[in-house]
């Protein structure tokens, strides 16, 4: 079976198979620092995790594509503060162009139901 979460016209915010939820890159507002991006891109996530049943404990891998590399310790600050200590995903960081100039980081995960 297959649940598709807020589904739109191209794509659906997260898709539920079987035990495992895969979200949607979620990104954080036009204009805001790296920190301030990755922090309302985390908000998202744990948002779309509780309404899946889920929970930032049960993240299995997180792909974060930055802008710009440079921005790695300023965007781990925030996401250090965030994960699950007991519980730390698997997870891979990249640089990469992003869809829009204003957009600094996205964030990827797979978790378990």
């Amino acid at each position: 079976m297959i649940t598709r979460i807020q589904p739109g016209s191209r794509m659906s915010e997260a898709v539920i198979h079987g035990q495992t939820i895969y979200l949607a890159g979620q990104l954080g507002e036009p204009g805001q620092d790296v920190a301030a991006q990755t922090a309302t891109a985390l908000a998202e996530i744990d948002a779309l995790l509780a309404e899946c049943g889920s929970d930032r404990s049960k993240i299995l891998m997180a792909q974060i594509w930055l802008a710009d590399i440079a921005d790695f310790e300023e965007m781990n600050r925030a996401w250090d503060a965030w994960v699950d200590q007991a519980n730390p995903p698997a997870r891979a960081t990249c640089e990469a162009r992003l869809f829009a100039p204003e957009y600094k980081v996205e964030i990827v995960v797979t978790a378990a139901l």
